[in-house]
């Protein structure tokens, strides 16, 4: 199950790195496997709501839980009743950005990130889950204060996964995409275009592959 915001719904015409990592999957892992969430929809920009069936690839598994403006706070009611209904056994997480910069600030986000795991293993107590940090973005390069609340955050997410993790629920923290350019890997400076979506779908496959020997090694992007 993917789990994000804005860059991980996408928009009206886009991949996602949720289609790149679907097709890493094919391609690497052994086992059948099955993509679940209880949504499906891209964001649409022009009536600004998650209506957009208009994916670049339509053929992939769409399944998603994600959502444009919403982050930890927003997923911590959802993601229980979300893992037990589709019966959820890895979650990849890419959230943070949108809580630093109009909801919570980096301590508060950091005690959603442990209500969000808490929900879902209390759904799943075997439930495997891979997070992401914040990544670059516009905002932090032009706002100091806003890119240390970024800085304390990934501190704070890091101790929290090394806090969390648990043999029976692994929970594990990707590394941030290598070499990530907002310049060259978004279209605005903190969605990412294609290059982007590679980029965070190899962020979570390597970490996947290194941590759970799940899939394979990534594709450079």
């Amino acid at each position: 199950m993917f789990v994000g915001d804005s860059m991980t719904i996408g928009s009206a015409g886009e991949h996602t790195w949720r289609y790149w990592m679907w097709r890493h999957l094919c391609a690497t892992h052994g086992a059948p496997f099955k993509i679940v969430g209880p949504r499906e929809t891209l964001y649409d920009k022009a009536t600004e709501a998650p209506t957009s069936y208009e994916y670049a690839e339509p053929d992939f598994p769409r399944r998603h839980l994600a959502g444009w403006g919403e982050g930890w706070q927003h997923m911590v009611p959802l993601i229980g009743d979300a893992v037990t209904a589709h019966r959820a056994d890895v979650v990849l997480v890419s959230l943070g950005l949108i809580d630093l910069g109009f909801y919570t600030n980096a301590e508060q986000t950091a005690d959603n990130v442990r209500r969000f795991v808490a929900e879902a293993r209390r759904a799943n107590p075997r439930v495997a889950l891979a997070v992401l940090p914040v990544i670059p973005n516009v905002r932090a390069e032009a706002d100091p204060d806003f890119a240390a609340e970024v800085t304390r955050f990934n501190e704070l997410l890091a101790k929290t996964v090394a806090d969390l993790d648990t043999a029976a629920s692994a929970l594990l923290l990707a590394s941030p995409p290598s070499a990530y350019d907002i310049h060259l890997d978004t279209y605005d400076g903190t969605h990412p275009n294609e290059h982007g979506e590679r980029k965070l779908a190899a962020a979570f496959a390597g970490a996947m592959w290194e941590a759970w020997d799940l899939g394979g090694p990534p594709e450079s992007p």
